[in-house]
C-alpha cells in the first residue's frame, strides 16, 4: 500500500520508506485526555476527549504544537489500542472524541473507530484537521466522523507555501470542506448546547495578513450554507520558527482582529466564536 492520503501525494510505502510526514503507517499519539480548552460547544462542561497524533503534513514555521508535528514525540500504539483509548475517555465521561492533526494517520484511525464503535463507542466522532487534506481520504471516512474541524489556514497560495510548504492550499482545503459539509451539514446541538454534528471552521488570523482572513470569510460566505459555524481565533503567537520571519514575529495587534471581526459581520455571516485579545 502506497500512501496518497494528503495532497503530497507522496506515493510510498511507508512501511520501509518515509515521505514528506515522515512518519511509518503505525499511528503515533503523544497524548489523550479529557481537554476543556477547546470552543466552549465543543468541551463543554465534561471535556473533550483529545487524542493528539504525533507528525503532520504541514511545516508550519509558526507552530504552536511543534514538539508533537516536527520532533513527532510520542508513543506508536495498534489501532486494537487507539480503539481501547477512544472508549476509555467515553468512559471518563468525554462530550466527544476530538482527533487532533488526524490526516496521515487516517487509515489506522478508520479501522480504530470500527472497532471502538464494535464495542461501545457512541460519542461524536470529531476530525480536528489542519484541512490540507485529499477529497478521497474524506470520503473515506464518512459515516465514522460525526463533527469535522478544518482549520482553514489561508487563501493566498504564496503565503502558504512560504509558511507551511503547503502548493495549492486553498483548493484542497476547500475541495475538503465542500465534501465534510455534505456528510455533516451544519451543526446540530444538544440540550446542553454541545455540538452533535456539523461543520465547524476555524481560522486563526495572523498578523499582517488580514486580507488573506477576508478572502477567506467571504468564501464561506459564498460557498456554504448560513448556519455553519466560523471559529476566528485571535491566538496567534510566534512560537518555533516564526522568528525567522520579521513579518510574523509579533502577536496580533487588536485593531486587526477588530477589523476582521467587523467583516465578519458586514458580509452578513451569523454564526461566529470569537476571542479576546
Amino acid at each position: 500500500m502506497r500512501c496518497n492520503l494528503c495532497p503530497r501525494k507522496c506515493n510510498v510505502d511507508r512501511s520501509v520508506e518515509r515521505g514528506f510526514c515522515d512518519m511509518p503507517w503505525q499511528a503515533k499519539i503523544s497524548d489523550a485526555f479529557l481537554h476543556y480548552g477547546e470552543e466552549p460547544f465543543i468541551s463543554g462542561k465534561k471535556g473533550s476527549g483529545t487524542v493528539f497524533f504525533s507528525g503532520c503534513n504541514l511545516k508550519c514555521v509558526f507552530c504552536q504544537n511543534y514538539e508533537i508535528s516536527q520532533y513527532q514525540f510520542g508513543t506508536f500504539v495498534t489501532e486494537e489500542e487507539l480503539a481501547e483509548i477512544f472508549l476509555k475517555l467515553q468512559s471518563k465521561g468525554a462530550h466527544n472524541i476530538n482527533l487532533v492533526t488526524p490526516t496521515i494517520h487516517a487509515y489506522s484511525i478508520k479501522k480504530a473507530l470500527v472497532l471502538a464503535k464494535e464495542k461501545g463507542l457512541k460519542i461524536p466522532v470529531l476530525y480536528n484537521t489542519n484541512a490540507y487534506e485529499n477529497v478521497e481520504t474524506i470520503k473515506m471516512l464518512e459515516g465514522l466522523i460525526d463533527i469535522y474541524l478544518p482549520d482553514l489556514k489561508y487563501y493566498d497560495d504564496e503565503i502558504a507555501v512560504k509558511y507551511s510548504e503547503a502548493s495549492d492550499y486553498f483548493k484542497y482545503a476547500t475541495q475538503a470542506i465542500l465534501e465534510m459539509e455534505r456528510q455533516v451539514g451544519v451543526p446540530e446541538f444538544d440540550e446542553n448546547w454541545v455540538i452533535k454534528k456539523g461543520l465547524v471552521i476555524r481560522h486563526l488570523v495572523m498578523p499582517g495578513y488580514v486580507e488573506d482572513t477576508k478572502k477567506i470569510l467571504l468564501w464561506i460566505k459564498e460557498n456554504l450554507p448560513r448556519g455553519v459555524y466560523v471559529s476566528l481565533m485571535s491566538q496567534y503567537t510566534p512560537y518555533y520558527k516564526a522568528r525567522n520571519y520579521p513579518e510574523i514575529n509579533r502577536r496580533l495587534n487588536p485593531e486587526e482582529y477588530k477589523e476582521a471581526v467587523e467583516f465578519f459581520f458586514k458580509i452578513g455571516l451569523k454564526n461566529g466564536i470569537f476571542q479576546n485579545l
